[in-house]
């Protein structure tokens, strides 16, 4: 029986059948050959991924082949597809995406594919699939149950052990719970090998964690940038040393290197539940600046000011994103294994998870006291990913705000010029998506702004002022108002609502 399953390219909207059998062993023989130079393989295309994927293949001291691969599913085949048909998969507003990939298609030195056997090829095979993460929460964000699955990551290590070379470089870039690459990647890969009936001592494995900022400076992020890696031996981390030093500009940006894959994976996860207790930090404190009749924007700047504390997070709806939303639970859930009870990470989470829960009755309020009625309330939301200027809406607290908008009865209507509205309607299936900013800005009960975009930071009050009544309310959960913007919004007699204002 044929599959016939479709994956839809959200870029053009291009329609792929995904094929029954993975074979694409043609395609990969007839691009390793035309390619004379050592072959990276990336396993996992996504946001990480699929940015490595062509930093490599404009390597700053060396000159690779690389085979990008993915799993033929509807979410990510298209992505493949799209690659190797000449359009990248992932809009961001880093102008260096558009060149690094125009390049590798003149060197023709790039090929996406679905087939593992990519892996056979392989000189060095680095990781960026996503850790699959067990969360159940309550309809307010309160966390009922989290858990680590590690099924996903084994079936993509024993992939890597059935293909690979034995003589390969496996170089881990997932964030995973510490101990992950010693005791779940190694034993697999080495066992995988053995029953293939390889030598399982000449294989190296190093863990080395990305610190990937999507927007301008998303290429920047991996390639000139400060990276901390290791190995399960030193005959790994010597091979992971200078394989990075190839592609990352060393130079400038010198590597670190620590004494095990536990300690690299233990500092990916401390990095970011440090952010998301910043991030927990700011939006407590919002809380009292917002009770307190104070902008807390402007006493953050004030604090920025002094050296010890520019890394003070601005207040906003909440975190998103792959890492800060797991990260600090790793860390407690890896506490009590040790029968630590950590409270740190889960203050954080909890505070950032309920936070749309915040925003949502805010709005709410607002609306109250102008008199209007809940159920039926028009509604147009300026953006739906987590981070300024990029597609990204990986658990994306705008969702749940909007989910809990529209089970109140509002009708709402979203706009975000960095996402393509096949993903919209992936993640609210039932919202109405409007085309323009012009169109979403007017003859609405109340503008709720969620993304902090460019393109809304340049939205001119008279605009908004051109087709809305005098009751309007505005929600600003991002701090796109200035001090002069709010006091323009209430002459004009609209209701304004900042987090942390």
């Amino acid at each position: 029986m044929k599959n016939n399953q479709e994956s839809i390219n959200p870029l053009n909207g291009k329609t792929y059948i995904i094929p029954d059998e993975i074979d694409d062993s043609i395609s990969i023989d007839k691009f390793v050959a035309k390619n004379d130079k050592p072959v990276i393989a990336v396993q996992g295309l996504g946001f990480v991924g699929a940015v490595m994927s062509i930093v490599c293949a404009n390597a700053i001291d060396g000159d690779y082949a690389v085979i990008g691969v993915d799993l033929p599913r509807k979410d990510t085949f298209w992505k493949i597809k799209s690659i190797n048909e000449g359009l990248f998969p992932l809009i961001a507003s880093d102008p260096k995406i558009e060149k690094f990939y125009n390049i590798a298609k003149q060197k023709k030195n790039l090929l996406a594919t679905f087939d593992s056997y990519a892996y056979t090829k392989a000189d060095v095979i680095i990781v960026d699939i996503n850790l699959d993460v067990a969360k159940e929460s309550d309809f307010y964000g309160e966390l009922n149950n989290f858990e680590v699955v590690l099924t996903a990551f084994k079936k993509a290590m024993k992939a890597i052990g059935d293909n690979c070379k034995e003589d390969v470089l496996i170089l881990i870039e997932t964030t995973v719970p510490p101990g992950t690459s010693k005791k779940v990647a190694y034993p697999i890969i080495k066992e995988c090998l053995i029953k293939r009936g390889l030598s399982a001592d000449k294989f190296k494995l190093g863990h080395s964690y990305e610190r990937v900022m999507p927007g301008p400076n998303y290429i920047d992020s991996i390639q000139n940038f400060y990276r901390v890696y290791s190995g399960i031996n030193e005959k790994s981390a010597d091979s992971v040393e200078e394989f990075l030093k190839t592609i990352i500009s060393t130079k400038e940006y010198p590597l670190t290197r620590l004494g095990s894959t536990n300690a690299t994976e233990m500092a990916k996860v401390l990095e970011n539940s440090y952010r998301a207790m910043n991030i927990a930090f700011a939006v407590e404190w919002s809380r009292f600046a917002e009770e307190s009749c104070v902008n807390l924007y402007e006493v953050i700047d004030a604090i920025r000011m002094r050296p010890t504390h520019k890394n003070l997070m601005y207040p906003g709806i909440g975190v998103g994103g792959y890492c800060l939303t797991k990260d600090p639970w790793f860390v407690y859930h890896l506490g009590k294994k040790y029968n630590l009870d950590l409270k740190t990470p889960q203050a954080s989470r909890g505070t950032n998870e309920l936070m749309p829960a915040y925003s949502f009755g805010r709005i709410k309020e607002s609306l109250l006291k102008n008199n209007k009625k809940i159920e039926g309330a028009k509604v147009s939301v300026l953006g739906i990913s987590f981070k300024d200027n990029t597609g990204d809406c990986r658990f994306t607290p705008t969702v749940p705000i909007i989910n809990m908008m529209q089970k109140s009865g509002m009708i709402v209507e979203v706009f975000d010029p960095w996402v393509d509205d096949t993903e919209i309607k992936q993640l609210l299936p039932d919202v109405k998506i409007s085309k323009s900013i012009e169109s979403s800005i007017g003859d609405v009960d109340c503008l709720v702004f969620l993304a902090a975009h460019d393109e809304f930071r340049e939205i001119e009050i008279s605009s908004i002022s051109k087709n809305n009544n005098s009751d309007l309310v505005v929600f600003d959960g991002r701090g796109l108002f200035s001090r002069d913007e709010q006091k323009q919004l209430l002459n004009l007699g609209f209701t304004y609502v900042g987090v942390g204002r």
